[in-house]
């Protein structure tokens, strides 16, 4: 029982860096610049998954902490229960320090990838994020939204990328949030 046990649990830890890779054929942005990343965007449109279901005016903050890694605050509005639902977790890069890769935990030690896949360099003002695989993509912004020539070149990317942008959920944005209010 114990040499199964053993084996479950090397099996499970050899798993663990998978949940972190880059998905074959796509490459964080380079000359990433964390300090110009921190702060807040807006979830213009995701890839459906259980934790953000029927969420609205979705925000993603990033801060550096005090031990180095990067705290992220992630904030929805529930309509059905008419609340606001906030997950915090910590990142940490992944790799060369100007590579657009984190690996970020919400749940404990699990960490899964976050790579910034296409970047607004001059501004900061929009991203394109992939997770693990192609099941995880959002297209985030600075502002709650962005014109139709960037969103329709992000979602032409995404698409030769391999992503089913057909399944792309647009992120309605009407509320303010008190978090976020200065």
């Amino acid at each position: 029982m114990q040499a199964a046990a053993r084996l479950a649990l090397l099996l499970l830890l050899m798993s663990l860096p998978g949940c972190t890779g880059v998905p074959d054929g796509l490459e964080p942005v380079r000359e990433f610049e964390l300090e110009r990343y921190l702060g807040t965007w807006y979830e213009i449109a995701r890839l459906d998954h259980r934790f953000e279901r029927g969420l609205t005016d979705v925000s993603a903050t990033y801060a550096l902490r005090e031990d180095g890694e990067i705290e992220v605050r992630n904030r929805g509005f529930e309509p059905e229960k008419q609340r606001w639902k906030e997950a915090i977790g910590r990142a940490r890069p992944i790799g060369a320090p100007d590579t657009g890769s984190l690996k970020v935990s919400f749940f404990g030690p699990f960490y899964g990838g976050y790579h910034v896949i296409a970047l607004d360099r001059e501004r900061y003002g929009s991203a394109m994020v992939s997770g693990p695989d192609r099941g995880y993509l959002w297209i985030l912004a600075r502002e709650k939204q962005i014109s139709p020539e960037r969103r329709d070149a992000l979602v032409d990317q995404a698409r030769a990328s391999g992503f089913d942008v057909d399944a792309l959920i647009w992120v309605e944005h009407s509320r303010e949030d008190p978090a976020l209010s200065p």
